[in-house]
């Protein structure tokens, strides 16, 4: 569910409604989806609450802060770029569901971010073939009633090959923005594939979908 795709043939139907039953999950529009926003925010960093300890030397420099107070998103995602490449293996591994891992390795990076002082939206759907996440960012000293940085990032995982995904990640980024009125779009792609190296995995593309452009991120 954290991923966006439709769930393996062999999840038991008993544990699938116990998750039901406690509230956890809820089936709305003939999908399944986490149960409301609380339990959106709640469950990834639980999953993810020992990688954020250990993020939190990172989190505290302010190199991430420009002087205008906002956020520096490609000084940031280059950073994870750079951890993901020399942590996520250790990390991964850690994890039943290495799948979902890379979502949940984001997450917890940027969630050491903005306790600082924002705060990120998260929605999943079975099917969509991805995550959104909206990361707002407070420019003032009013907090959330005042002006706010609003970055969109899209999360998907390299399936169909990199045109293809390419294509979807791109269209449903930008309506993904447009939906959110956010200034600022990021797609990430991670590419799970250990036979292709990590010099052609990394790399850093824009790109214009419609009136909007879109950095694009390879992991």
């Amino acid at each position: 569910m954290l991923q966006g795709i439709e769930l393996p043939p062999n999840v038991p139907d008993d544990d699938r409604q116990y998750c039901i039953d406690l509230g956890l999950i809820a089936r709305r529009e003939r999908q399944l989806q986490i149960a409301n926003r609380i339990y959106r925010e709640v469950l990834p960093r639980q999953l993810t609450s020992i990688l954020q300890d250990s993020l939190q030397g990172l989190a505290e420099q302010p190199w991430f802060v420009l002087a205008d107070s906002s956020l520096d998103m490609p000084k940031l995602l280059a950073a994870f770029q750079h951890f993901f490449r020399e942590n996520s293996e250790s990390w991964l591994q850690r994890y039943a569901y290495h799948e979902a891992g890379p979502q949940l390795l984001l997450q917890a990076f940027l969630q050491r971010i903005v306790n600082g002082g924002g705060r990120i939206a998260r929605e999943y759907g079975l099917g969509r073939g991805r995550t959104d996440l909206l990361l707002q960012w407070p420019l003032t000293a009013r907090g959330f009633t005042g002006p706010m940085q609003q970055v969109v990032l899209e999360l998907k995982i390299l399936h169909k090959g990199k045109v293809a995904t390419l294509a979807a990640g791109l269209e449903q980024t930008a309506r993904y923005a447009d939906q959110c009125a956010a200034a600022e779009s990021h797609l990430l792609i991670f590419d799970r594939n250990p036979k292709v190296r990590w010099e052609d995995k990394i790399y850093r593309e824009a790109h214009q979908q419609g009136d909007r452009q879109i950095s694009v991120w390879g992991m």
